[in-house]
């Protein structure tokens, strides 16, 4: 038994004309899904990349318990339990994030992996005086200032990328099929084919531009943020993301035609995936993160051949997850499922559609906690901040590239071990710059996705919502989630109807103390207020500014902002008071 699994980066599955898109030219994902089963519920959990990486090792929701960081010591990683049973694994990747502190202990999981380089500035090439180029991007200045050093770096790396041969993806896929030509005859081995892109920066050789009568020169880097750029540059980012998905898809055909050539169908497993997907100014966001969970990013493409039952071109409705891949896997080559291991096995979807879980639960640490039931979409705010709520629990303190500050290690804890540690204890750290913060403005969202897949219109049905709670409920129970999160998303009392709506008012009513006395010409500028109020160290000298005011209009919000942070922290400020004025 062989398997190969190929893998994207923020690969949107409603841009695949295997998915109906006909507007992105991706004729080998259509032959793809003539070859394999294609998924129509498939779902993210953890977020972003590395939590999704991780879950393809452990088969568990992380994001409840930390953010962005490596394979714990207690882990069960499905690629290293393989290996030790004597199937041969081996990875190849562009992947920058498995080389750095956050990602460190993934590749070592495997019997042998190869590194292509030169990503979304991969410190690869030694240039002291390099060139500074600066995008014009709308972002806050620490945030220009810490990401600048990654873009001019991109671009030292794309000199040495004149063509497409040198390109990441074409390298990446090129070791992976030398993999393939080498091993083919032999058995028991895993391979896993993983490309960075389409992630940004959409760096796309001419061939796949001139597929959409786009030319060279662009950049090719989206700021995460919402839409707020003219509509030459977003026209330009979302044809740039389409001939990058093209070029994805070509390499898609190389990776077909081998097992074509060498009929790896008999014999051969093929997985074809992605961690999540990105928004290119669908509902006025870009990129991910910051943003609530929209389909655009959480319903993700997926296809499957497994050649036991050698089913081809169907598809199926059960719901699925990233974490199912890794007991997929296990099941396939004979081996048990470790008893930590939530996903489970597709093998009976594949085969007849069979349900493997009746709801999907997902989300970025700290954030909204969002479910389906394949039906409805549903995501739960935070009805409190989160300082004494959100810790991370590790022995592994790193972030996506640094390890944990002494500042921020001052504040931590021991922990009593969790009931998949293996009778671990677990540092309990004070959470500091996840992701995003505030999330609560968001409030909770409902949707029927049957009906509106797009999520454009919020239904408002406490029935419904008592339900997917109660199965959010659930499945932190069984993941044995951190006690004070409970608490955090107004889960530590009975779900009914009656109770949500009680939970409702003191919400509003909590905000009402916050904004008493202070009137807002828009709902905006009072969540911007809620946000900037609560972010700063002296905000009863803030309120007092505020509450001189009859009525607050948008040039006197800024202008009060201004006067009561100072000159040299405004860009900062507003940059993040924007973010939190965003409401959808």
């Amino acid at each position: 038994m062989k398997a190969v699994m190929l893998m994207f980066d923020s690969l949107r599955k409603d841009l695949l004309s295997a998915y109906g898109n006909e507007e992105t030219i991706t004729p080998n994902f259509q032959r793809l899904k003539e070859k394999t089963v294609a998924f129509e519920h498939f779902y993210v959990g953890s977020m972003p990349c590395m939590p999704a990486r991780r879950e393809l090792h452990t088969g568990r929701y992380n994001f409840l318990h930390r953010s962005w960081g490596p394979l714990e010591p207690w882990e069960n990683s499905a690629v290293e339990l393989m290996k030790k049973q004597g199937i041969y694994t081996h990875l190849v990747t562009d992947h920058k994030h498995y080389w750095r502190d956050g990602g460190a202990t993934y590749h070592p999981r495997y019997s042998s992996y190869e590194f292509i380089r030169g990503q979304e500035g991969d410190n690869w090439k030694g240039v002291v005086d390099k060139p500074h180029v600066d995008l014009k991007l709308n972002e806050a200045p620490l945030s220009k200032k810490f990401k600048s050093k990654s873009r001019d770096q991109d671009f030292v790396n794309r000199r040495y990328m004149r063509d497409e041969a040198m390109h990441p993806l074409c390298r990446t896929v090129q070791a992976g099929l030398e993999f393939i030509d080498t091993n083919y005859q032999s058995d028991q081995w895993y391979l896993q084919i993983e490309c960075f892109d389409p992630h940004e920066p959409f760096f796309v050789p001419k061939k796949y531009l001139k597929m959409y009568g786009l030319e060279e020169g662009f950049h090719g880097w989206p700021s995460y943020y919402y839409n707020n750029q003219d509509g030459r540059t977003n026209e330009l980012l979302k044809g740039y993301y389409k001939a990058l998905v093209s070029m994805c898809d070509a390499y898609v055909g190389k990776v077909l035609d081998a097992f074509d050539r060498y009929d790896l169908w008999k014999d051969t497993m093929l997985i074809v995936n992605t961690d999540h997907g990105f928004l290119l100014g669908e509902h006025d966001w870009w990129g991910k993160n910051i943003m609530p969970i929209y389909n655009e990013i959480a319903n993700i493409p997926f296809f499957i051949y497994d050649p036991r039952s050698k089913i081809q071109n169907e598809q199926r409705q059960s719901l699925a997850q990233n974490i199912d891949v890794p007991a997929t896997l296990l099941e396939y080559f004979g081996l048990d499922k470790p008893q930590e291991m939530m996903g489970q096995s597709l093998k009976g979807i594949i085969e007849k559609d069979e349900p493997n879980r009746p709801y999907a639960m997902y989300g970025y640490f700290g954030s909204n906690i969002n479910i389906t039931d394949g039906h409805y979409t549903y995501m739960h705010a935070p009805i409190t901040d989160e300082k004494d709520h959100i810790f991370e629990y590790t022995i592994m303190p790193t972030h996506i590239n640094s390890l944990f500050s002494t500042q921020e290690l001052q504040g931590m804890t021991l922990a009593k071990p969790f009931s998949f540690t293996k009778g671990v204890p677990l540092l309990k750290i004070p959470a500091q710059g996840f992701g995003g913060s505030n999330y609560h403005r968001f409030k909770n969202r409902l949707y029927h996705i049957d009906v509106d897949p797009k999520q454009t219109r919020k239904i408002e049905d406490k029935e419904i919502q008592c339900r997917l709670i109660q199965a959010i409920k659930k499945m932190m129970e069984e993941n044995d989630a951190p006690s004070e999160l409970y608490s955090f998303y107004g889960f530590d009392h009975e779900i009914n109807p009656e109770y949500l709506k009680l939970l409702d008012r003191q919400v509003v009513e909590s905000e009402a103390e916050l904004i008493q006395g202070i009137h807002f010409t828009t709902e905006e500028l009072k969540e911007g207020y809620l946000a900037f109020i609560k972010n700063m160290p002296d905000s009863s000298y803030i309120a007092e500014c505020f509450k001189k005011q009859a009525l607050i209009d948008e040039t006197m919000f800024y202008q009060l902002v201004e006067e009561t942070v100072g000159k040299e922290r405004i860009n900062d400020v507003m940059y993040q008071l924007n973010l939190n004025m965003r409401l959808d």
